[in-house]
């Protein structure tokens, strides 16, 4: 069998969940059966059983306006993909930016379309800011693909839910298969390297934030946090890559404020590589997810798997990952009618996140029992080797039909 997978992201260029899902299924997969991997950008890899090529696109003659370049570029690279030829068995797309191609390749050569559900366009709006007029045609290709699809798989019930919510697909086509954890490379390690890198001090707990500025993250509702949290504890805020210069205007001027009230705050303003990121984890006593929009949280399974107790907002597949009282606390988040994914009383979140995290920082012994019982679910519950066998097993199944 042969899997021909479409996606954005790939080692080394990896910014988000889906790039990290990627990555591990791909590895896990070739373990089982052939993997033929395109994506976006220079790379080029061959191995007994794993191959991926990366297709870059000059877009320097492009004239349209700049936030329709990454469209128009991956509707391009999605035609690259295509008259290359195939000989595989099944097509999987990862994100909206790969749909395209998925669609041409059921319909040119004939094989089943797979759609991995990371995120859902209606449940981002405020990609709008982003896109423009292109967040019209992410939505649109997102739709025909999904339900065009021979089969979706959604991260979380959550997604599933979401999926049978705003798209006309057949339950029967929608399968539920995990993100994942590698255990043997998230685990708890010695963190004084990243945090003399950083200037963070080794002999003061510290809460951590890792992702992206973008709406969907909640960052700005944790920055906004800071002001109630206790002043005893140190804040480290790791996020890069703003989604659009006007939410990482507004980080900056929030980061600003939140320093003018307490010291101990740490922006660390990039996508830092994977070993620091861990370190990071290790060395936190509270991991905080605000997010506004989470299909899964990969994040928060990474923080688990290297002892760190987690605090998040309960939306999303989030609550499937962290268990309440068990492995962390978990935010209500009431939204707004008119905002949809906005809380509805954003001050009144911000206070809720700060609650949570100080009441774990008051007390070390009930972080360590969440930070092992956390490490303990993602090994049992999140294997890659397992959620490549499902994947397999859903090739199959498509396959023979």
């Amino acid at each position: 069998m042969k899997s021909l997978i479409y996606t954005n992201e790939f080692p080394p260029h990896i910014y988000g969940g889906a790039g990290v899902h990627v990555d591990y299924l791909t590895r896990e997969l070739a373990k089982l059966i052939d993997v033929d991997v395109r994506c976006f950008g220079d790379q080029d890899v061959t191995g007994p059983t794993l191959t991926a090529k990366g297709y870059p696109v000059d877009k320097s003659g492009y004239t349209c306006p700049e936030k329709l370049q990454s469209v128009f570029a991956c509707l391009q690279q999605g035609l690259d993909f295509n008259t290359n030829g195939n000989d595989a068995d099944v097509v999987h797309c990862h994100t909206w930016y790969t749909h395209m191609a998925g669609i041409l390749t059921k319909l040119n050569y004939g094989i089943p379309l797979v759609v991995t559900a990371h995120s859902l366009e209606p449940l981002r709006p405020w990609k709008r800011e982003q896109l423009g007029g292109g967040y019209d045609c992410s939505s649109w290709v997102e739709k025909t693909a999904i339900e065009m699809a021979d089969a979706v798989v959604c991260v979380s019930e959550g997604t599933k839910a979401d999926v049978m919510q705003h798209f006309n697909v057949d339950p029967a086509k929608l399968h539920i298969i995990y993100n994942g954890i590698d255990p043997d490379e998230f685990y708890k390690q010695d963190a004084t390297e990243a945090l003399d890198r950083f200037g963070i001090d080794k002999d003061q707990p510290y809460m951590l934030f890792v992702g992206r500025i973008t709406r969907q993250k909640g960052i700005i509702h944790l920055v906004d946090a800071i002001k109630h949290m206790l002043p005893d504890y140190q804040v480290v805020l790791c996020a890069g890559a703003p989604d659009t210069p006007e939410i990482a205007a507004e980080m900056q001027a929030a980061v600003e404020a939140a320093k003018q009230a307490r010291d101990g705050i740490f922006w660390i303003d990039e996508m830092v590589d994977k070993p620091t990121v861990i370190k990071l984890y290790s060395g936190a006593a509270v991991f905080c997810c605000p997010s506004v929009y989470e299909p899964f949280g990969i994040i928060n399974l990474e923080a688990m798997a290297c002892e760190t107790p987690v605090v998040g907002s309960a939306v999303g597949g989030i609550p499937e990952v962290v268990v309440h009282d068990e492995t962390g606390y978990l935010v209500p988040l009431a939204q707004s009618h008119e905002s949809p994914f906005s809380p509805l009383n954003p001050e009144a979140f911000a206070k809720d996140l700060a609650l949570q995290v100080n009441r774990l920082m008051e007390n070390p012994e009930r972080r360590e029992a969440f930070g092992k019982a956390g490490r303990q679910r993602a090994i049992e519950h999140f294997s890659w080797s397992s959620i490549a066998q499902q994947t397999q097993a859903l090739y199959q199944g498509l396959i023979d039909q």
